[in-house]
């Protein structure tokens, strides 16, 4: 079955590039982004896990921390970072899974259960193993978003998806298209009108259906 938003991330452990770890201890009291790449020594993937090394502290500001997955081993991530620090001028600081049984590939239905073959495989093979998961403090799958192997990901888009996941766990509130940090937002039906001039202030009703108020502290 397909793993969902609102679904129990899958714990697991696994070899790291920082060690073993158990990924439901590892993610704490913070948010996590999961993302995955079908190979190591992959052109998109080189630019992808270098961005990703540049944007750490924006991570960080926001209680998430990143780790990264590929069906190899640690040894060849190990020697990939160097790659990867070359190309983008980045170091890569946080931890790779290595996942060359493909154990957590499957877990998360990035491949079928019923796959076995490890030796040999190509890129190709692996090509479903490109999703971007974002796992909240209490181990729910908040977002997840699958990528083809040709299209680079856009993590200021995930870094945006974040910020409209946490304040929305904190507030009453949804956010609207391209909606970004502090702009105004939409109240949710469950908060009565009466509620919502109490917590928010004034806001106005361009539908009957649809308030907008400005971005709560």
């Amino acid at each position: 079955m397909a793993l969902r938003i609102g679904d129990i991330a899958p714990d697991f452990t696994a070899n790291t590039t920082e060690g073993e770890i158990s990924f439901h201890d590892w993610i704490g009291d913070g948010y996590a982004v999961l993302f995955s790449h079908p190979k190591d020594f992959t052109p998109v993937c080189t630019t992808e896990l270098g961005i990703m090394a540049g944007m750490v502290p924006e991570f960080t500001k926001r209680n998430a921390k990143i780790i990264g997955i590929s069906v190899d081993p640690v040894e060849d991530h190990q020697k990939w970072k160097c790659d990867i620090a070359s190309l983008t001028g980045n170091e890569v600081t946080y931890p790779m899974i290595g996942d060359p049984e493909m154990q957590v590939a499957k877990l998360y239905d990035m491949l079928p259960a019923t796959e076995t073959r490890v030796d040999g495989r190509t890129p190709a093979d692996n090509q479903t193993v490109r999703t971007v998961f974002i796992v909240g403090p209490d181990r729910k799958v908040k977002m997840s978003m699958t990528y083809p192997m040709t299209t680079g990901r856009n993590f200021d888009e995930i870094l945006r998806a974040l910020d409209s996941i946490r304040l929305t766990a904190d507030h009453q509130v949804a956010t609207p298209a391209n909606w970004t940090a502090g702009e105004d937002v939409i109240i949710t039906p469950a908060v009565s009108d009466e509620d919502a001039k109490a917590r928010f202030g004034d806001f106005e009703r361009p539908l009957p259906y649809l308030r907008r108020t400005k971005q709560p502290a």
